[in-house]
């Protein structure tokens, strides 16, 4: 089944914005656009429900209900039970407030496992604890290719490790890792595993429950909805880790990692890309499925079309002396993530595409130890060029014009 790129462009107000038109988005990896479904849901908080939720006046009850709904409808997208989700201001911000309730969990002796080849969201939190005095372990990636290898994770793991924190796909590599894979070995060795999403998300919402993941996160800014961060941790690991909300919201697991009151509106507005998924599976299978069918058809489809727009860009680059290629050269084995060494900064390649209509970034884009792993200096920097379904193919044709001229 081919994507009706027609049908989703039109879920997009961004595409019909005067000033963005003849431009095309490479640097989704930073964020994407934002789906209309989510626009709505938002306005209409801000402009209906904008009092405390969960009062019995009207206007309360139903800004409540709104809440609950984004929690429901995407915990049964990612297979998992509704109070295992939870929503923070950001993956930052909530990998954080984890921490340091692993801190207090450990006992003398034990150990966590952590990667370089993560966004510093994912690595620098759990990095700090050594600090109070707990031993972290890395797991290195090949600094030729930049990929993690699970039986190097294997020679790390012991009985005293206890968690495994490594990304599902990084920012700059763009390789997609065995996660169910890996989390087997894990459980195998009696340690959790906290894996971080943000970069895979956007490519299609996973099955958390298939992958066997511990913990799962993710932004929601990321998968074409509002500044939040998506939170999973499975029951069993989440009511033993010690609560970091008030004292009386210990019993409930959503709320336990979530210290501060939530941004209700943006809580409100996730359900809008539940309606964005249920939109796009309409239009493209109709029928009846559960949600986590529904989301892993949707999943497949985005992939499929991903897939058939990175090639290209990757046997272009495959054939251009004057740039290096981060990560796998096969379009079935990363994420539309691509970055690229040049002989310019980063930040200089993405200036001069602007002129052709190619909106790209440049830099290091947080991912300094993947970067420094692989003898890539952060002040250089990379070019990354990252999309996702919504990107066609005359999107391609303008980049690889583009990257003609600059190259």
């Amino acid at each position: 089944m081919q994507l009706d790129l027609d049908f989703i462009r039109q879920q997009f107000p961004a595409f019909d914005v005067p000033s963005l038109d003849g431009k095309s988005f490479f640097e989704n990896a930073g964020g994407s656009y934002t789906c209309a479904q989510v626009q709505e849901r938002l306005f209409r908080f801000y402009r209906e429900r904008k009092v405390q939720p969960y009062a019995p006046y009207e206007a309360s009850r139903l800004g409540g209900e709104e809440m609950d709904e984004a929690r429901l409808r995407l915990a049964a997208m990612l297979g998992v039970q509704t109070d295992e989700l939870s929503f923070g201001p950001s993956t930052t911000q909530n990998t954080y407030v984890l921490s340091q309730a692993v801190a207090q969990w450990l006992e003398p002796g034990q150990s966590i496992i952590v990667t370089n080849q993560d966004h510093e969201a994912n690595s620098g939190p759990w990095r700090r604890l050594a600090e109070r005095g707990i031993t972290v372990k890395e797991w290195r990636i090949n600094p030729e290719t930049g990929l993690l290898d699970p039986q190097d994770l294997q020679a790390l793991l012991g009985d005293d490790v206890r968690m495994v924190c490594f990304p599902h796909c990084s920012n700059v590599v763009g390789a997609v890792n065995p996660v169910a894979q890996i989390t087997a070995m894990v459980r195998a060795a009696g340690a959790y595993s906290c894996v971080d999403g943000v970069s895979y998300a956007p490519h299609g919402f996973p099955n958390v429950d298939a992958l066997g993941a511990d913990i799962y996160l993710f932004s929601a800014y990321k998968t074409y909805g509002p500044h939040q961060g998506v939170m999973v941790i499975r029951r069993e690991l989440g009511m033993s880790l010690p609560n970091q909300g008030h004292y009386f919201n210990a019993h409930s697991l959503y709320k336990r990692f979530t210290p501060a009151g939530p941004d209700h509106a943006q809580v409100a507005a996730c359900a809008g890309m539940a309606d964005y998924v249920d939109a796009v599976h309409a239009h493209h299978f109709g029928g009846e499925a559960s949600p986590a069918l529904r989301c892993a058809q949707v999943h497949d489809l985005f992939r499929a079309h991903e897939v058939k727009l990175t090639q290209p860009i990757l046997d272009y680059l495959a054939a251009k002396n004057s740039a290096q290629l981060i990560g796998p050269a096969k379009a079935e084995d990363r994420a539309p993530t691509i970055a690229i060494k040049l002989q310019m900064s980063g930040e200089k390649a993405a200036e001069k595409l602007v002129p052709f209509g190619v909106m790209a970034g440049g830099g290091d884009f947080y991912a300094v130890r993947p970067l420094e792993a692989m003898n890539i200096s952060p002040e250089h920097g990379v070019l990354r060029l990252s999309f996702v379904h919504y990107t066609g193919r005359e999107d391609v044709d303008r980049l690889l014009n583009a990257l003609d001229h600059i190259l």
